[in-house]
């Protein structure tokens, strides 16, 4: 009892403090206002003042409790949540690829850099030596942030999932900005964008279901549905989170972003017939949390809902933000992919992936 009553002063410490400190850092971003706001109010996924998913979607399950997860975080870590070793990686110059050619590369956690069509498509970058904005917390693993936004090619297009601090993260976001041409985003992501200097006519929101298609080529983006939330303050879900649907002149492309199983994938599924390369989440869930996070067996069910011909997983192998060992993500979702028959698609960070080339093969580097 006596723990659970620090826990409590403990976090309402945290929560009034961080209140404060918001007031005068930038990383914690900006809530829509204006013609930005009034757009939102027009969304019918935005009800009673937030954003809303299809189902009921609460942060804990039953049978958990908010207080019970802050105990465990607290005071039953887990030793191999966090690896004792450098993650392997590969060093690729990344300004002299093919601009012929399609390729992937992986830099951990959701953070990709997608060329398709001759464009360079980077998702949730980030770039820092950790994934929150209070300094030192949430470190990144030990050899996993070799590549800095110095290494990357000119962006085309930043495509940013949701707000949440591992995925829009400020000092990437303003490092990369003399290199970027457009931010693709939900609704009221913009409003970070913008507060952190970026012009808007570089800013494109969209609401799910919405597309853009880029004016000089053959991608047109696609924004659905995911089962998630969104804030970077006390207060929540006033931004929209999504995922995407890239469609390149001969394949499409499925980026989850965040978020928990739903009829969302199979209706994906259903509208677009066909997934080339699925890039879903994998990492960083619980049972205790799984209305938000999908677990490995439901990933197998969204990517056949997708009709997904190949999975590559991410979302994993940076950050430590749950209770399972740092490799259970991988270990877990290709030995049930493996039972079904699902290809996935495993590459070292910074390993250059072929999405044309079918015999590619990728070592189990996470069981060394």
């Amino acid at each position: 009892m006596l723990k659970r009553i620090f826990i409590v002063i403990f976090v309402l410490f945290i929560l009034t403090s961080i209140s404060g400190f918001m007031y005068i850092q930038p990383q914690f971003g900006k809530l829509p206002t204006g013609e930005r706001l009034e757009r939102i109010k027009k969304s019918p996924h935005f009800k009673n003042g937030e954003f809303h998913n299809f189902s009921d979607t609460p942060t804990i399950t039953d049978g958990h409790s908010f207080w019970g997860e802050i105990y465990e975080a607290l005071f039953n870590k887990n030793p191999n949540a966090v690896p004792h070793h450098l993650i392997p990686t590969v060093k690729t110059d990344l300004k002299n690829l093919p601009n012929d050619q399609d390729y992937i590369v992986w830099f951990g956690h959701s953070s990709t850099l997608l060329h398709l069509n001759g464009k360079n498509i980077l998702t949730d970058p980030i770039f820092s030596d950790n994934a929150s904005p209070i300094p030192s917390s949430v470190p990144a693993f030990k050899g996993t942030t070799l590549y800095s936004v110095n290494d990357l090619p000119e962006i085309d297009y930043i495509i940013i999932s949701h707000d949440h601090y591992d995925h829009l993260d400020y000092k990437t976001i303003k490092a990369l900005q003399p290199k970027v041409k457009k931010v693709i985003c939900g609704l009221g992501v913009g409003e970070d964008f913008e507060y952190w200097g970026y012009p808007k006519d570089k800013i494109i929101e969209l609401d799910w279901f919405e597309k853009y298609q880029d004016p000089n080529g053959e991608l047109i983006f696609n924004a659905e549905p995911s089962r998630h939330q969104s804030g970077r303050g006390l207060t929540q879900n006033q931004t929209l989170w999504a995922s995407y649907v890239i469609q390149s002149k001969d394949k499409n492309y499925f980026v989850s972003g965040d978020g928990g199983f739903d009829k969302h994938f199979e209706q994906i599924g259903n509208k677009y017939k066909k997934i080339d390369l699925a890039i879903m989440e994998d990492g960083q869930y619980d049972k205790a949390w799984h209305f938000v996070h999908n677990l490995p067996n439901e990933i197998i069910q969204a990517s056949k809902d997708l009709h997904a011909k190949r999975i590559l997983p991410y979302h994993n192998s940076k950050f430590n933000l749950a209770k399972h060992d740092w490799n259970t993500p991988l270990n877990e979702l290709t030995t049930l992919a493996k039972k079904e028959g699902i290809p996935v698609l495993t590459p070292k960070i910074g390993e250059v992936v072929y999405p044309n080339d079918t015999l590619q093969h990728f070592t189990e580097w996470w069981k060394k």
